[in-house]
């Protein structure tokens, strides 16, 4: 169990990798391939709309399937959408390679999150979630500096060859290495309905729906546009400060983790840090075009508060009937996903439509759309009910 839990930790640094990685390829696939922003915005969009469309049937898939086959097989088109990456010569390739990454990336983290809620007490679920997201979230970091270097060293194209490789490698080795927990006899029994009927994860859901998005997007897509044209940095230097965003989801996530159970409390630890990440948001906003440490700090900031996820995941989990584990959570990693690639959409437009009268005005738009959209998930967060294991 804990070497197949080692595989599927591999994956899900490959699938942070993979969400933030078009940051830092933005100079040279616009310079090369002449996308734009707006293209740029599309093709990542795509990554979490096919990882999002793909949440219900993986639910389905861990209860009656388990997490090995379900896992391993869609790992194996995330390397195939990985090789059709290295080879693409115009946006629609691109965008294509991008969902079948999303469609590959899409059960590994809720696997883990399947086995820990089958194989573990409920009481450490939020632990060795928040740990995962922790390690996990080197990919994050991998997707920055170090990207650049090898990109700088080696092309794109050989760079994404060698990642499409070491996918596939990852998705063997979950098929040789993960094991199921034991299936449930009632794991065919109950649906979708039967959790949306419990109105208790209604708030949960809206909280879900907010607190990736902003974090995602921006380090995920505008962080390198944004500072290449408003703070004139180059691909290094995008590449430096998104290594520190990356470093500050890394500790926000390890920091999230035991707080539940120092605390008491799932509710107000989700809505205290998803409020900080709405003050980043704002002095993003406010001060666009201002000096570029605040900005950078600014950044860093929304990357560690912007880190509840996992905890979320776990307020929700305790609403949900053994049975239905693997439904319950990918309906929350569906919330939790849905919006950031509908969002990378929507900004890319609201970027397109703004008049850039300063070179900061677009940006300062998408900024204020994420404060926006986090501000109304909190206000409907404040009706949950709060519940530890």
């Amino acid at each position: 169990m804990r070497t197949g839990l080692v595989a599927l930790l591999l994956a899900y640094v490959l699938s942070q990798f993979y969400r933030a990685f078009l940051a830092v390829l933005t100079p040279v696939l616009q310079a090369d391939l002449g996308l734009t922003a707006a293209d740029l915005a599309t093709a990542s969009g795509w990554w979490f709309l096919a990882f999002a469309a793909m949440q219900i049937p993986i639910g389905s898939g861990l209860d009656r399937l388990g997490p090995r086959w379900t896992t391993g097989m869609l790992m194996a088109v995330g390397a195939g959408g990985a090789f059709l990456f290295s080879q693409a010569t115009g946006a629609f390739q691109i965008k294509l390679a991008m969902a079948l990454i999303g469609v590959g990336c899409a059960p590994v983290l809720m696997a883990s999150y399947f086995i820990y809620a089958r194989s573990y007490s409920p009481a450490i679920f939020g632990t060795l979630a928040g740990v995962t997201i922790g390690v996990g979230a080197l990919g994050n970091v991998a997707s920055s500096l170090p990207l650049s270097a090898a990109v700088a060293a080696f092309g794109w194209r050989p760079t994404v060859l060698g990642l499409a490789a070491i996918t596939a490698a990852v998705a063997l080795a979950i098929l040789a290495l993960v094991r199921d927990p034991p299936r449930l006899v009632a794991a065919g029994d109950g649906s979708l309905l039967d959790l949306l009927r419990n109105r208790s994860i209604w708030p949960i859901l809206a909280i879900m729906a907010v607190c990736y998005t902003p974090i995602a997007g921006l380090r995920g897509l505008w962080v390198g546009p944004y500072l290449a044209d408003v703070q004139g940095a180059d691909q290094i230097e995008i590449g430096r400060i998104s290594l520190w965003i990356g470093l500050a989801m890394v500790a926000g996530n390890f920091a999230y983790g035991p707080l539940d159970r120092w605390l008491g409390t799932r509710k107000w630890v989700i809505f205290g840090g998803n409020a900080l990440t709405l003050a980043a948001l704002v002095v993003l906003w406010w001060f666009a075009a201002g000096p570029p440490g605040m900005a950078v700090a600014a950044l860093v900031a929304a990357g560690f508060f912007g880190a509840s996820f996992p905890m979320v995941i776990a307020h929700g989990r305790a609403f949900f009937p053994p049975h239905l584990m693997g439904r319950g959570v990918t309906l929350l990693n569906l919330f939790g996903i849905a919006p950031v690639g509908l969002a990378q959409i929507v900004t890319g437009w609201v970027h397109a439509a703004t008049p850039a009268t300063t070179p900061a005005a677009p940006y300062a738009a998408v900024f204020l759309f994420f404060a926006v959209t986090t501000a109304a998930g909190l206000a409907v967060y404040l009706l949950s009910q709060d519940r530890t294991d």
